[in-house]
């Protein structure tokens, strides 16, 4: 009996550390900026990518992704941002759109 007293204890001082919630953080996507973007100071730009392409399809009601195309885009934008770090990235995308 008492070994089994110790055998929970112990598990539930090992798990204790588990049982709290990781830390989320929300990211205002209109806010980053190209050099944030290119310098993967937010996250992976893939991750800001896939968002960016989301958005935008889903305000023209399209829900097909090409996978492909949005590789090629997010090359687009990285290459725009670079040579404008200081702007938005959700401005260098829109600036793009208007001239395709």
């Amino acid at each position: 009996m008492k070994r089994l007293r110790l055998t929970m204890l112990t598990m539930l001082l090992a798990l204790a550390p588990c049982s709290g919630a990781g830390a989320q953080v929300t990211i205002d996507v209109a806010k980053i900026t190209c050099d944030q973007f290119t310098l993967y100071k937010v996250t992976d730009p893939q991750n800001i990518a896939i968002w960016l392409s989301g958005y935008y399809h889903g305000q023209r009601n399209d829900t097909a992704v090409d996978t492909q195309e949005l590789a090629t885009y997010e090359q687009k934008v990285k290459d725009y941002c670079n040579l404008n770090p200081q702007q938005r990235v959700m401005q260098a995308v829109e600036s793009m759109l208007k001239s395709k």
